[in-house]
């Protein structure tokens, strides 16, 4: 978030709308985004054998961060983008300065900000190509960023391959918990866009 917002704060507010460098910084995210996760796991893999690091956790968050940084700037810009040009510029008449006009703007984003974050939260947590080379597999609990993590969906991939009843149950358990985790996120989206939009000039 702090990466995604002041882009998408340069392109509606500090960038004039339609110039040759919005529309290239819009592609590249585009491009960004479209690409399988699986390519950026590949791309931290190929780092963490150029810098000698072991699958861990924290390679696993460095992945998944680059992944949902992309669809975080794009919803939030098609958010932003659709604002009236007149809304900025009756802040300007009115003496704000180009912080007080993004304070603004903040406030009248808010919902898309909350949907952007729970979108990437979703495909954060649902993703198993970015992780599977960068995080590692353990059956432990990580007690620290340099050791291997297990996140839900390897978890289910792997033990639902066990010959064991008891393994096969506890990836069913975690596909039942992973289900879970997006209806409430879901959930979560829409009762707060509903709260931000009553306030919506």
């Amino acid at each position: 978030m702090l990466i995604s917002i002041p882009i998408v704060f340069y392109l509606n507010v500090y960038l004039k709308k339609g110039s040759r460098l919005s529309y290239f910084i819009r592609l590249t995210f585009d491009v960004l985004y479209g690409i399988p996760s699986i390519v950026y796991g590949a791309f931290g893999f190929a780092i963490m054998i150029a810098l000698g690091l072991r699958t861990s956790l924290l390679g696993g968050i460095i992945v998944i961060t680059l992944l949902i940084i992309p669809i975080f700037i794009r919803s939030m810009d098609e958010v932003a983008s659709q604002l009236p040009r007149e809304l900025l510029e009756a802040t300007y008449s009115l003496g704000a300065t180009r912080l007080e006009t993004i304070k603004v703007v903040l406030y009248q984003i808010a919902p898309g900000i909350a949907t952007a974050t729970l979108l990437s939260i979703g495909r954060a947590i649902g993703d198993a190509a970015g992780v599977m080379f960068t995080a590692g597999f353990t059956d432990s609990i990580p007690t620290s960023l340099s050791q291997p993590a297990a996140t839900l969906p390897l978890s289910i991939f792997f033990q639902l391959s066990s010959p064991s009843p008891e393994v096969r149950d506890r990836a069913y358990a975690a596909a039942l918990l992973l289900t879970l985790i997006v209806l409430v996120l879901s959930i979560s989206g829409r009762l707060i866009t509903r709260y931000f939009s009553k306030n919506k000039i």
